[in-house]
């Protein structure tokens, strides 16, 4: 198969994120299989899901995981102009499909060199690590990572996260965690303002707080210039129904909010002071309602951002490999900068434009699908 072929294949099953991977994992299984590889899996609790991990190449210091996600994110209510699980060739030099970008161009890109790497004689081993339910919180990153660290007898050094970056290497993106705060307020007639707890009103004190910590950070001067924007975000975006009529002191309000960090600040420190803030709003309202509460839920988990030095070896590798020494860094969040933490020197790159990821008619350039195979293939003989 080539490697347009083989991503025909991969576009073709619609797993989305938190749903069973077992239909696209099969195909991958089936695939390694028939070339004689040996793979392992880490499932979830259930055994709805999968991922996958193999090594080609010898059981020794020094190799690199070539890492992917299985799913995808929905199709639901965008205006696609045509079958999103069906490859289609727009005839302007792009393939057409949901995940052709984000990110199975990768995995095919991996797949297709798969015999080479079987027939290599490689010196140091090359590793495949595929993940599920990447697009709802990159839930497997970090399990994934410290499987495959502590799996192999030998050590690997090097990740390789393939996120669409128009083959640029990354060497850092920002963290992100969301979570939902809850307000439990008292009831009453609007009249009454100054004698109940509104949900709503202290619910937007806390979202302003928010909006202000955030500001205070780059008052600071806590910036990266290598990120767009420059600081840490702050960001409220969905306030959910709360209050029953205008004329109703609301005895409820949720939100939810997330923090997307740059590598310099901590999404724990600006949480635990957001507590603090709520512990004191809770403490000056229960003095006019007993029953007054703040509750906040973790709602996508914390994923670390991904901060690489320029001087480690993966960055001479990579640049080697893809011919492109401008260094870049992404506002996203991704699972690179969980195989960092696990011990790996990672680095994202991968064909394809973000800016085409999670949107209608999403594509991958053929050119791109090329020069993403051609990496890999350079990467085998590069460990030959």
């Amino acid at each position: 198969m080539n490697v347009t072929e083989i991503l025909s294949k991969l576009v073709s099953f619609d797993v989305l994120g938190g749903q069973s991977n077992l239909s696209i994992a099969q195909w991958i299984e089936d695939y390694l299989s028939s070339l004689d590889i040996e793979f392992n899996n880490l499932p979830n609790e259930d055994g709805s899901k999968r991922c996958i991990f193999c090594r080609i190449g010898p059981p020794v210091d020094g190799g690199l995981v070539l890492s992917g996600h299985t799913d995808v994110v929905p199709v639901k209510g965008q205006p696609w102009n045509t079958d999103p699980f069906v490859l289609t060739d727009g005839g302007d030099g792009n393939l057409y499909a949901r995940g052709s970008c984000d990110m199975k161009g990768f995995l095919a890109s991996c797949l297709v060199a798969a015999p080479e790497m079987v027939k290599a004689k490689l010196k140091k081993p090359i590793y495949f690590a595929f993940s599920f339910d990447e697009e709802i919180g990159c839930l497997m990153g970090t399990p994934l990572a410290e499987k495959i660290m502590s799996f192999y007898d030998e050590k690997p050094n090097f990740a390789i996260i393939g996120e669409p970056s128009m083959m640029q290497p990354i060497i850092g993106h920002k963290g992100i965690v969301i979570y939902k705060t809850t307000v439990n307020g008292s009831a009453g007639h609007s009249s009454r303002i100054r004698n109940e707890v509104s949900a709503i009103h202290e619910a937007s004190r806390i979202i302003l707080w928010l909006e202000n910590k955030m500001n205070q950070l780059i008052e600071k001067g806590q910036l990266d210039n290598r990120f767009e924007p420059p600081h840490t975000s702050i960001h409220c975006g969905l306030f959910e129904k709360s209050g029953i009529a205008p004329n109703v002191i609301s005895d409820s309000a949720s939100f939810y909010w997330d923090i997307r960090v740059i590598p310099k600040d901590k999404s724990s420190v600006i949480k635990q002071e957001f507590d603090e803030y709520c512990n004191a709003l809770i403490k000056i309202n229960a003095e006019k309602f007993p029953d007054f509460d703040i509750q906040t839920v973790e709602h996508h988990p914390d994923v670390p951002p991904l901060d690489t030095p320029d001087d480690l070896e993966i960055v001479a590798l990579i640049r080697e490999l893809t011919g492109v020494t401008k260094l870049g860094s992404v506002s996203y969040a991704a699972e690179a900068g969980q195989f960092s933490n696990a011990g790996f020197q990672t680095v994202i790159c991968g064909p394809g434009d973000i800016a085409q990821a999670h949107r209608a008619n999403e594509f991958i350039s053929k050119a791109q699908l090329m020069e993403g195979e051609e990496m890999i293939r350079r990467l085998v003989k590069k460990f030959e």
